[in-house]
C-alpha cells in the first residue's frame, strides 16, 4: 500500500471517528484538527477530508488532477476526457485492466468535459478499492 493511501486511510479513520463522535457521517465530518485541514492541500488530497458514499449513492472523493477517463475499463480504449478538478463524484465501479494501483478496479464518472468515462482506481484517492458501499456496474 502506498504512503499516500496509508495517509489517506489514517486521516479518513480520524475523520470517521470525529464524525461518529459528533453524530455526523464520514461524508460530512469536519477535519479533526487544523493540521488535518492543512494536510488537505490543493494538490488533490481532499480525500483526507472526505472520501465516501453520500446519501445520493455517489462516491465523492479526491482524485489526481488530469486523470483520464476511458471509454472502457482498459487503457487500450479511447480517452473520453479527463478530470481537471481535484475532487469528483463517481456513480459505480467495475473490474477492468490491472493498473499501477495494484488492482483492477475502475470508477465510472461524468468527466469535466461532459463525457462519461472509466477512471482507474489508482487515480482516485480511496483508502482501498472498491471503496465503501458504492454499487458495482
Amino acid at each position: 500500500m502506498s504512503v499516500r493511501k496509508k495517509t489517506a486511510l489514517a486521516l479518513a479513520a480520524v475523520t470517521l471517528t470525529t464524525g461518529l463522535a459528533t453524530g455526523a457521517g464520514a461524508a460530512t465530518a469536519a477535519p479533526a484538527s487544523a493540521s488535518a485541514s492543512a494536510s488537505a492541500s490543493a494538490s488533490g488530497q481532499r480525500a483526507a477530508v472526505e472520501c465516501g458514499v453520500r446519501a445520493d449513492g455517489k462516491l465523492w472523493c479526491g482524485n489526481r488532477v488530469g486523470a483520464k477517463g476511458y471509454e472502457h475499463r482498459t487503457y487500450r480504449s479511447g480517452v473520453r476526457g479527463s478530470l481537471t478538478s481535484s475532487f469528483s463524484w463517481f456513480v459505480c465501479w467495475g473490474p477492468g485492466d490491472n493498473h499501477a494501483g495494484g488492482n483492477n478496479i475502475w470508477y465510472w464518472t461524468l468527466l469535466d468535459n461532459g463525457q462519461w468515462g472509466n477512471v482507474p482506481a489508482v487515480d482516485v484517492h480511496t483508502p482501498s478499492d472498491p471503496w465503501g458501499n458504492l454499487r458495482q456496474c
